[in-house]
């Protein structure tokens, strides 16, 4: 207790925290997306439960490679080399993330653009609870190890990581519902949101072969993609609202 009280008389860690935060939120983000799509396959009354367990099986997985911080570092270690290029455990970790990623928004986009009458798409699901839950575990871990891994690289205060894991954590619990909700409402940010899916995948590829590619570049393309796509129902709603008014004016 007396540690924690002198870590909380410290300007430096409450700036460190607050850092952190951020970072983890918008880390979040990521998992968030491919929670949010993937437990809109389930049946609607599924879908709430599978979402929370999800973000709570993050919370646990960040939680408890926090408790084991010294192995988590030493994934960064090289184990072996291939043409020059070291891999280590995390590289491994981040590849086969990215690989599934990849697979699982491809997926997704073929079966929305080629959608099969017959996969139960009419009766309101499409994949199963328990393989919901495991392709959520399997991007929770990915994502933990990177988070984690990061978040070590900005502070040495475990106590601080694990504050801002929660917060985080609590963010994503109170965004998935309207997020969720919004994408399934309009069909188009579902695309684009399996876009960014592919985008991430291909990052987390990249730097699995130690092509670091700045967090920066990426967010803000999904930024403006999403300001775009915003601009766009913008535009659809208004035609909407014009051709309803015309069709009312000459009735």
């Amino acid at each position: 207790m007396t540690d924690l009280i002198q870590l909380a008389s410290q300007p430096a860690v409450w700036v460190a925290l607050a850092t952190l935060v951020v970072m983890e939120v918008v880390l979040g983000v990521d998992n968030l997306i491919f929670i949010s799509i993937l437990t809109n396959k389930l049946p609607a009354d599924q879908q709430t439960r599978a979402r929370r367990i999800g973000i709570g099986l993050a919370l646990v997985l960040r939680l408890g490679l926090l408790g084991t911080v010294a192995f988590i570092v030493h994934l960064t270690e090289p184990v072996f080399s291939v043409l020059g290029q070291d891999f280590s455990w995390r590289d491994l970790i981040l590849i086969g993330g990215g690989l599934f990623l990849l697979w699982k928004a491809t997926k997704e986009i073929h079966h929305s653009v080629d959608p099969d009458e017959t996969d139960g798409t009419t009766t309101g699901g499409t994949i199963g609870f328990g393989a919901a839950i495991g392709q959520i575990l399997l991007l929770d871990l990915v994502f933990s190890i990177d988070s984690i891994i990061t978040a070590v690289g900005m502070t040495e205060h475990v106590p601080v990581m694990m504050v801002a894991v929660v917060v985080a954590v609590i963010v994503m619990l109170v965004a998935a519902e309207p997020l969720s909700a919004f994408i399934a409402r309009n069909p188009t940010v579902v695309m684009l949101a399996l876009g960014f899916l592919i985008m991430i995948g291909m990052t987390l590829i990249a730097e699995g072969f130690g092509a670091h590619v700045p967090k920066g570049y990426i967010y803000t393309a999904m930024a403006f993609s999403a300001g775009v796509e915003g601009l766009n129902m913008l535009a659809r709603g208004r035609r909407r609202a014009a051709s309803g008014g015309r069709e009312q004016g000459q009735r």
